[in-house]
Formats: structure tokens, C-alpha cells, sequence
């Protein structure tokens, strides 16, 4: 689709004005996600920048509590049925563009256990508006810069089960958007999955199971031992009923699917 392609152009021109400058990181902080967590609530902004290319209502901003400085990442647009970026005629059914997403998912993610692929994110209130606000993960690349300068990760096998954590993800928060830009290179090659303000779409169905060849142990385990209760609690505020149920009955399919290939091709193909 169209806008879709345009939100993916959109999203790299941002990326490439701003990567430059995380690249210049010296070292991150050694401070524990709730430490992250409090520091997004509670320091001061000091700077926002506004880039001229990119998402409406996405910006930059430089925090600090007197003791330590860093960036983060907010975003404050909420649109249901219509968006800045989005022709109305070309706007899927039940559109939504929401920050809620991407708080909704990174919370999702820490009850899977895979919290530490999603920049550590709060909801906080700047400017008179409420928003998403991500801590800011130093990257040399993203994804559409590696496939397009043709660079091989390090290690093959181990850059395959990022990805395949990821995939499995983006299955369940079934992410109709998600493009190359999307993913994070930090310069331990560590993957970083981001923006998921068009996720979690009403469709119970998975979206290209082909693609799910491979599985995180750890992961399998906690798509089957997701609680909806508690699942209810640590979104009940970014997530409706429906939208939950929805990635609940994602989470069954996810879990069949995934146990039907160990049937048929061991166990040890399929689980890593």
C-alpha cells in the first residue's frame, strides 16, 4: 500500500538525521530498568529538537537529573480513523496511529521476556500533551542501511535468533507497518525493534506464518504461560478488551503453530 511505503520512507529519513548523532555515545549509563524507568518520568527536558523530516509530533528530547544526561524519544499522536501522515481514502478499516502501542507492547514484551529487544518505555505528559517517551539506544545502522551497504552481521546464527524473536513478536502484536527501519544496529550488533504506533490490529489470524521457522525457548514458554489477567493489568490503560483478546487469541495460534512444526521436525530444529 502506498502509505505504507511512504511511512517507511518517512521513518528512514528521520533515522538517518539522527543516528549520526546517538553513534557519537561514549557509553551508556549502567542503570537498571527502573532506574531507566524513573529517569524517563522524572527528569527535567532540557532540549527538544523538532527534525524538519519525520513523524508529526515525534521529537528528540534531552533529559537530566543533574547527574546524568541522555536522550529519549516522545511521541504524542493518537489517531483513530485518520492521521497526518495517512490519506483518509487510503486508511485502512479501524484505523488507529497511537502512542498507547508503543507502551502497550514494550510492556507486553517484559511478561514474555523479551523486554530487553524494546527501548525501555513510559507514558509521561510534556507540553500539555501525553505521550510515548523511549530511552534513546545508541545505533550505528538500521536495518535498511545494512541490507542496502550489503554488511554481513558477525554472527550468522546468533543476529538469526534476534530475528526470530522478533518476528514471533510482531506476529503477536500483528504490526501491519513494520519495515526495515523499524530495527535498531547497536554497535554490539544487538537488534533493537521500534515504533509500534500501528500495531495491535484487529485480525486474529497471523499475518505470514512462513515466516516462523524458528522459536526462543524461553519465549514458546511464556507465549504458553501468558496470563490474560495480568496481562489486562499492565495495559488496561494503552489496550481495549478487544485488542487484548485479540493478541490473546494470536498467542493460542502462535503456540499451535509452533508445536505442530516440533512434531513434525524435533524439537531441537525448531527451539534455540
Amino acid at each position: 500500500m502506498n502509505y505504507l511505503r511512504s511511512r517507511s520512507l518517512i521513518l528512514g529519513g528521520l533515522l538517518c538525521l539522527l543516528l549520526p548523532a546517538a553513534t557519537l555515545a561514549q557509553g551508556e549509563p549502567n542503570l537498571s530498568k527502573e532506574e531507566i524507568k524513573q529517569f524517563l518520568l522524572t527528569a527535567d527536558v532540557v532540549r527538544s529538537r523538532h527534525p524538519s523530516k519525520g513523524i508529526t509530533e515525534t521529537w528528540r528530547l534531552t533529559l537530566s537529573d543533574g547527574k546524568l544526561t541522555h536522550d529519549a524519544s516522545f511521541q504524542s499522536l493518537d489517531a483513530h480513523g485518520f492521521s497526518p501522515q495517512v490519506p483518509a481514502l487510503k486508511a485502512p478499516m479501524n484505523f488507529v496511529d497511537s502512542y498507547k502501542y508503543n507502551i502497550a507492547a514494550y510492556e507486553l514484551a517484559e511478561l514474555l521476556g523479551v523486554g530487553d529487544m524494546i527501548p525501555v518505555t513510559v507514558e509521561r505528559k510534556w507540553q500539555g500533551k501525553f505521550g510515548s517517551l523511549s530511552w534513546w539506544v545508541p545505533a550505528k545502522m538500521d536495518e535498511a542501511d545494512r541490507v542496502k551497504q550489503k554488511i554481513e552481521p558477525p554472527d550468522a546464527e546468533a543476529w538469526g535468533h534476534q530475528l526470530s524473536r522478533i518476528l514471533v513478536f510482531n506476529q503477536l502484536v500483528f504490526d501491519d507497518d513494520f519495515n526495515r527501519t523499524n530495527l535498531l544496529i547497536g554497535e554490539d550488533w544487538k537488534l533493537w525493534r521500534i515504533d509500534f504506533s500501528r500495531a495491535f490490529r484487529p485480525p486474529r489470524e497471523l499475518q505470514n506464518p512462513a515466516q516462523l521457522t524458528r522459536c526462543d525457548r524461553r519465549l514458546l514458554e511464556h507465549l504458553k504461560k501468558l496470563d490474560a489477567k495480568e496481562f489486562e493489568q499492565r495495559t488496561k490503560t494503552y489496550l481495549d478488551k478487544w485488542e487484548r483478546q485479540n493478541v490473546m487469541a494470536r498467542r493460542d495460534k502462535l503456540v499451535a503453530h509452533f508445536q505442530k512444526l516440533i512434531a513434525a521436525e524435533g524439537e531441537s530444529k525448531i527451539l534455540y
